[in-house]
C-alpha cells in the first residue's frame, strides 16, 4: 500500500507561482516515478508532469522535481494562468504519462488562479 498526501495549493493571481508538494509513504520503489495530474471543473483528469515529461500546456512554466530520500515529489508552477485552475493530484506509479497498476492517488489539492 502507498499513501500520497498533497499540499501547497491555494489562490493566486495570474502570473503568480505556487509550489505543490506530495509526500509518499509505504512501498515506494525508486524504479518508478510519482507524477502530477489535474482535473478542472467539468473536465476529465489530465496528465501534468512526471519525470521528464510535461503536458504541452505547462511546458516552460511548470517543473517537477523529487527528493528520493524523502519520498517527496514537487511541482513548481510559475506564470500561472486562469486555465491552470484545477484540483491537482499526486499519483504513483506513472509511466508514459499515465498511472499504471496498482495506481495510487492522493486526495488532491485545489489550485485557483484568478484573472
Amino acid at each position: 500500500q502507498v499513501q500520497l498526501v498533497e499540499s501547497g495549493g491555494g489562490l493566486v493571481q495570474a502570473g503568480g507561482s505556487l509550489r505543490l508538494s506530495c509526500a509518499a509513504s509505504g512501498r515506494i520503489s525508486s524504479g518508478y516515478v510519482m507524477g502530477w495530474f489535474r482535473q478542472a471543473p467539468g473536465k476529465e483528469r489530465e496528465f501534468v508532469a512526471a519525470g521528464t515529461y510535461y503536458a504541452d500546456s505547462v511546458k516552460g512554466r511548470f517543473t517537477v522535481s523529487r527528493d528520493t530520500a524523502k519520498n517527496m515529489v514537487y511541482l513548481q508552477m510559475n506564470s500561472l494562468k486562469p486555465e491552470d485552475t484545477a484540483v491537482y493530484y499526486c499519483a504513483y506509479p506513472v509511466r508514459n504519462m499515465a498511472v499504471i497498476a496498482p495506481g495510487y492517488w492522493g486526495q488532491g489539492t485545489q489550485v485557483t488562479v484568478s484573472s
